[in-house]
């Protein structure tokens, strides 16, 4: 039987999965199906299987999903773009320890205790306005103060989630540490041979006072950590807090019986008084340092969200808005599309758009990476977030909000940063198991010491066994590979690199083969006619108008380079009747009644129509140049051809030689004729090209390519590539080509050229050596520390590792690892 319930609290696919495990381990259900954007789980079982039972498997998970009835708790799907106004309303963990799950509130990941952390957003949220003399005078449009006339200027953006627990940490550790201090001074004046402090009241009454001191570190400036240490026992998801909650929580409830009840412990705990040693002084100090690399890494992992930040500055908060010839100062949020738009001097350039008055130079190094300003004219394409430089133009808007260039590639970036690499896989395996056999390493190393120990054999084994539980840190391992991926991707993104998912940012480092197409990724692919050739049966001007008007609804770059020539020329445009674009080939359709056809040689042959030798002989010395040729042919017969020159690009030849230098391959797969694609293969020296490739033909070579054994890179940018794009170990789109190839990559370059693919196998290469450091480290750090918390070194050197030391260790194991990470935001990739 099949039931069909509502989920509430999914968010992303990651959560999908998740909820579908959940209700596969459901005893009794058969198949689940959960559909993200319905919300709805459809639930088989032989035997009918009760709500009550549903919603509690969800309860034992931890409660971030909640299983109903159809119709109950209504629940809106987060869209790409859509934030609420404070925030994004969006949480995931830093160590991304279910994949890309989210969450939709702040609070402590459920598997590793980490503070979850918000999402940054990708859209501009709604402005306020203020009056700087006047802070009361709060508006939702710029303007005039309507008391003293001041401009009103945007109000300060709302502290993040990110700042706000950063703050709360800080509050917590300087109460912490304030009530430890007393508490360690306490502790280590018992060292001294005449403890001044005895003067004044006994060590029982020390004992206590080191007692009510503690209370406000353990119940409120640290009680987070039990809490967590609770929740991952309960859930079985042991992890690092567990093994500090059980560490200090021992250590604190040990001491607070020694000092009530002394006479249950043995005399190898107890003092010539009678008294027991207690320990506050190590659970508070233990938890204070823990507190102190927790206020650390909140600190160093917002450091790694920079790039974002970064990006997020170069949103405007204001507009100028052009109506009716006058100008108007607008809120971003408030521009539409199709807008016109006025950019001064200096100012960024609020959305995508393109110029339709006046001309400028523009700055746009922090999208693609390039500091040589570009130069911008009627027509020209700008992009939201880039800088004006001293020439004002007007623009119209064309993508606002969550569309512009800007936001995706915010977008992108928050979701390559939330995946996993192949390599974190051997983390996560280590991690499963690691807090289990932390628990057993310590309970043996307590016997240890209690069986061959010297006296007091107890206290060293019970303080051993404490800093066993203490030193050793799955927060270093689990953070190893997230924060190495986070800034790599942050990176590459102010570079015009942008990184689809962790998986294609490790693979690039493996590629030793790239396939690029002609038009487009080594051509500008903006062709430009250079002339019309009639063969004397029909008038260049016929010819031409047949030509344009078969074009005028293709978006193919050879079809709106004809069209444009036909334009110039001021030829016709008539209707297209019987339509038909023919993959890899041509085109055909019927103008005036007649039928023409446009297409290379396979399109002609493929129509039985045939082509002189002379004018197969005229067309050949035209490709031998580097130039396209296309045939045109009416009513069956050939009637003239097009000569079409795309321009190499300029960074083409350089990238090309980088990219053979390191070893990589290049082949170039066209599906020009086999003469253009020569001349352009010998200017760019290489050394493998097949042309009149179509779609699958590209799809089979690099099939065949990989059970060669090659690890193969597509570089592509029409609808065309997308196969073979999705085919290859790495697709890399090029950011000028199509929506389709876009998404069909793992890469995209957005100043679309070759430069881009040396800059991505850099940052690929220079991640995937970080993340291994950071791996080394922490596997080092453990296969060391543990060990020696569990003395190791006493026998012969005499040596033991005091928790407390050691909780500072632990501390610096992870923000050690993340330091190394921010190492990449320096990162050159640029020549």
């Amino acid at each position: 039987m099949k039931h069909t319930y509502h989920i509430h609290g999914m968010s992303c696919n990651g959560c999908r999965s998740h909820v579908e495990e959940i209700l596969l381990n459901i005893e009794g259900v058969s198949d689940a199906v959960v559909n993200l954007e319905k919300a709805e789980a459809t639930v088989t079982s032989e035997t009918h299987i009760s709500l009550e039972k549903l919603q509690e498997a969800f309860k034992k998970d931890g409660g971030n999903y909640s299983i109903h009835p159809l119709g109950e708790h209504a629940h809106t799907i987060p869209k790409k773009g859509k934030t609420k106004e404070k925030g994004t309303g969006i949480f995931y963990c830093p160590m991304h320890c279910e994949g890309d799950k989210t969450y939709p509130k702040p609070g402590d990941c459920p598997v590793c205790g980490m503070d979850l952390v918000e999402e940054k957003s990708s859209v501009s949220k709604q402005i306020q306005f203020t009056c700087p003399m006047h802070p009361e005078i709060i508006k939702d449009e710029p303007g005039a103060c309507p008391i003293c006339g001041m401009d009103l200027v945007p109000l300060e953006a709302e502290v993040s989630e990110e700042e706000k627990n950063y703050k709360k940490l800080k509050k917590k550790f300087w109460i912490a540490t304030a009530f430890t201090l007393p508490i360690f001074l306490i502790a280590m004046s018992e060292m001294l041979t005449e403890n001044p402090l005895y003067a004044v009241v006994n060590q029982k009454t020390w004992n206590w006072i080191q007692f009510v001191l503690s209370i406000p570190v353990v119940f409120y400036a640290t009680w987070m950590f039990f809490k967590r240490a609770w929740v991952s026992i309960k859930t079985t998801h042991l992890n690092m807090f567990t093994l500090i909650g059980v560490g200090a929580g021992i250590a604190w409830v040990f001491s607070v019986f020694a000092m009530i009840f002394p006479s249950i412990f043995p005399n190898d705990f107890r003092t010539s008084e009678g008294n027991v040693f207690v320990y506050f002084e190590a659970t508070t100090v233990i938890l204070t340092l823990v507190l102190l690399g927790q206020l650390l890494e909140a600190r160093a992992h917002s450091q790694t969200s920079g790039a974002i930040k970064e990006l997020l500055k170069l949103v405007p908060s204001t507009a100028t808005l052009v109506v009716n010839g006058e100008d108007t100062i607008i809120a971003i949020d408030k521009i539409k599309k199709g807008d016109i738009l006025r950019v001064k001097p200096g100012e960024k350039i609020p959305v995508d758009g393109i110029i339709l008055e006046g001309s400028s130079s523009v700055d746009e190094s922090m999208i693609t990476g390039e500091p040589i300003p570009v130069d911008k004219n009627k027509d020209d394409k700008v992009s939201s977030g880039t800088i004006n430089g001293n020439k004002s133009f007007a623009m119209k808007a064309e993508k606002v909000g969550a569309d512009t260039l800007l936001s995706q590639i915010i977008h992108m970036v928050n979701n390559a940063s939330r995946s996993k690499a192949p390599i974190q896989k051997l983390a996560d395996t280590i991690a499963k198991y690691f807090v289990p056999i932390v628990l057993i390493v310590s309970a043996i190393t307590f016997v240890v010491w209690v069986v061959f120990g010297p006296d007091p054999a107890y206290v060293y084994a019970f303080v051993n066994a404490i800093a066993v539980l203490i030193i050793a840190c799955p927060c270093a391992l689990g953070l190893a590979t997230p924060m190495s991926v986070m800034v790599g991707v942050g990176r590459g993104a102010q570079s015009g690199v942008l990184i689809k998912n962790a998986e294609a940012l490790e693979r690039m480092n493996k590629v030793d083969t790239v396939i690029v197409d002609k038009t487009g990724t080594l051509t500008e692919g903006k062709p430009s006619v250079e002339n019309v050739t009639a063969l004397g049966l029909y008038a260049n001007e016929v010819i031409v108008h047949y030509i344009t008007s078969l074009n005028q609804y293709s978006e193919h770059p050879l079809a709106e380079a004809i069209v444009k020539y036909g334009k110039l020329k001021k030829a016709l445009i008539s209707e297209v009747k019987d339509f038909e674009a023919v993959t890899g080939k041509g085109v055909i359709g019927t103008v005036d009644t007649q039928k023409i056809v446009l297409g290379n040689k396979a399109l002609l042959e493929q129509l039985a129509i045939e082509i002189s030798e002379e004018v197969k002989e005229a067309v050949n010395d035209k490709q031998a140049q580097g130039k396209t040729v296309s045939y045109i042919a009416v009513n069956n017969e050939v009637a003239g051809y097009v000569t079409i020159y795309d321009a190499i690009k300029s960074t083409s030849k350089k990238a090309i030689a980088e990219l053979q230098n390191n070893g990589v391959e290049v082949i170039m797969l066209t599906g020009d004729n086999n003469n253009t694609a020569k001349a352009v293969a010998e200017q760019l020296k290489l050394q493998h090209y097949k042309a009149e490739c179509l779609p699958e033909d590209k799809l089979n070579e690099i099939n065949v390519l990989q059970q060669q054994g090659k690890i193969v890179a597509m570089a592509g940018d029409g609808i065309n590539d997308a196969p073979a794009l999705a085919k290859a170990d790495v697709g890399i789109a090029m950011g000028t080509g199509t929506d389709v190839a876009i998404e069909s990559a793992g890469i995209t370059l957005v100043k679309g050229d070759l430069q881009g693919i040396v800059k991505a196998k850099k940052l690929s290469h220079h991640v995937v050596k970080n993340i291994r450091e950071n791996l080394f480290f922490a596997f080092v750090y453990n296969v060391l520390g543990v060990p020696i918390a569990a003395g190791i070194l006493y026998p012969v050197f005499g040596i033991l590792l005091s928790p407390m030391i050691a909780a500072l260790a632990m501390s610096f194991s992870s923000v050690s690892v993340i330091t190394n990470a921010l190492r990449l935001r320096k990162l050159k990739i640029e020549e």
